[in-house]
């Protein structure tokens, strides 16, 4: 994938996880009596996230391999080399100590929400300094594999929309898998 195609697929997701994340963010506010929401938009996000990592590891791996567009294009900001891998780990942390709050025994449960909890303070730290940082590329480029003229300037544009459809119908049904668990979790903490 050249370095425009990659560009277009992770500001097209990093616009519809802005999204999402937003919504999961008001839920977070009353988890308590949102906690079906919440956990509904959680096990949707997973897959889109997965799909930002992978474009992002895509365009890191292309450039330190030393393939000339992404050469050419140069490295993001030193801060930010700096700061990736402790937002994907911090991602990664974040959405499987949810996961395992959920579905995970009931031994786990209290070090589990420990970790969720304290991986979203500094999750959210770390995500606001990269989303402020990518915002204007996020604003020029994710909507332009939508646009019937901007589309058809880079190739791929069917696959980039094809592969972000497939992780949001991924979330949809595991947030629908998921989500019965949510009320038998209740029964169990209340």
């Amino acid at each position: 994938m050249g370095v425009e195609a990659n560009s277009r697929l992770t500001s097209t997701t990093a616009l519809v996880l802005l999204i999402l994340l937003a919504i999961e963010g008001i839920t977070v506010l009353r988890v308590r009596s949102l906690l079906t929401a919440h956990v509904f938009v959680g096990m949707l996000l997973i897959p889109p996230v997965l799909v930002k990592i992978a474009s992002t590891l895509w365009r890191f791996a292309n450039y330190y391999r030393g393939t000339s567009d992404y050469r050419r294009k140069g490295p993001p900001l030193a801060a930010l080399r700096v700061l990736g891998p402790f937002v994907v780990i911090l991602t990664v942390v974040m959405f499987g100590s949810g996961v395992l709050l959920l579905l995970g025994p009931a031994s786990m449960r209290p070090l589990m929400l420990e970790l969720h909890q304290a991986s979203f303070v500094l999750w959210f730290l770390a995500m606001s300094v990269h989303v402020l940082s990518h915002l204007g590329e996020t604003a020029r480029l994710s909507t332009k594999d939508w646009t019937t003229r901007a589309r058809r300037q880079v190739a791929g544009s069917g696959s980039r929309r094809l592969i972000l459809g497939l992780s949001m119908a991924m979330g949809l049904l595991l947030a629908l898998v998921t989500i019965p668990h949510v009320g038998a979790w209740l029964g169990q903490t209340g």
